[in-house]
């Protein structure tokens, strides 16, 4: 099965929003992802309305002292969750002593069979470079990059590429693919990005393209799976779309 790091070194590009009704999208068409928050940050835990009691998170795997599938958590709908916390932070902190930590959750997948398991991972990275970033994306099979539909992530996508490149020393090239995020159809600026993403990045921008809907915001503030608060959405419509071109394409096995 795939494992999908959804990542942008820039912050304020829709990567929870679009981990988190990714992950929706699947459940509703009956294949339980395993959804990991590994963002200190932790907006996906809280977006889920998930209490994180000290030693319930994510760190406790970094740390040795429980697999993944222990802290995995089942929420409605079909998902089951990793939940993050503040205290992940450490992890990026102890960089110099724990250089193993840009392995462990590649690692920790392969021995608790997860990435062979037939459920899909998906993986909501913290925009810091650091280990938990670089261990989500040594991890992964698909590196989704989410890109708003704005000038300032267009510059960040460009200079993620820099990031991307410099990891193929370690692992060879993860394919990878750039989603086009709060796009308003027909809205200068939008188009002008739209256009620009064509011209640089060809075959690895998506088809699909989520446009910017009020009801992402409110499905997230009421801590609702998008198809439960607004199933006949747009907003639902271009979810439906994302999975069924990852899986056209093959860069999603199910």
């Amino acid at each position: 099965m795939t494992v999908i790091a959804v990542f942008n070194q820039k912050g304020g590009v829709g990567k929870t929003t679009v981990t988190a009704h990714l992950a929706a999208t699947l459940a509703r068409n009956g294949i339980e992802p395993l959804v990991i928050d590994l963002d200190p940050q932790a907006h996906l835990t809280a977006m889920w309305r998930q209490r994180v009691l000290p030693g319930e998170s994510v760190l406790r795997f970094y740390q040795g002292l429980a697999p993944l599938s222990d802290l995995a958590r089942p929420l409605p709908g079909g998902v089951h969750f990793v939940p993050s916390g503040l205290e992940l932070s450490k992890v990026d902190a102890q960089v110099v002593r724990h250089r193993d930590h840009i392995w462990r959750l590649k690692l920790g997948l392969e021995a608790e069979m997860l990435s062979d398991s037939g459920m899909p991972i998906l993986i909501d990275c913290s925009p810091a470079l650091g280990p938990l970033a670089f261990s989500a994306l040594f991890a992964a099979d698909l590196v989704l990059v989410p890109v708003a539909a704005d000038y300032l992530a267009l510059h960040g996508a460009q200079l993620l590429d820099r990031t991307l490149a410099g990891l193929t020393r370690f692992r060879g090239r993860v394919p990878r693919r750039y989603l086009l995020n709060r796009y308003l159809p027909g809205q200068d600026t939008s188009e002008q990005v739209l256009a620009q993403l064509r011209q640089r990045y060809g075959d690895e921008l998506l088809r699909s393209m989520i446009r910017e809907q009020p009801d992402l915001a409110r499905a997230a503030h009421s801590g609702e799976d998008l198809f439960n608060f607004a199933p006949e959405s747009v907003a639902a419509t271009d979810f439906s779309y994302l999975l069924d071109e990852l899986i056209e394409l093959g860069l999603l096995r199910i």
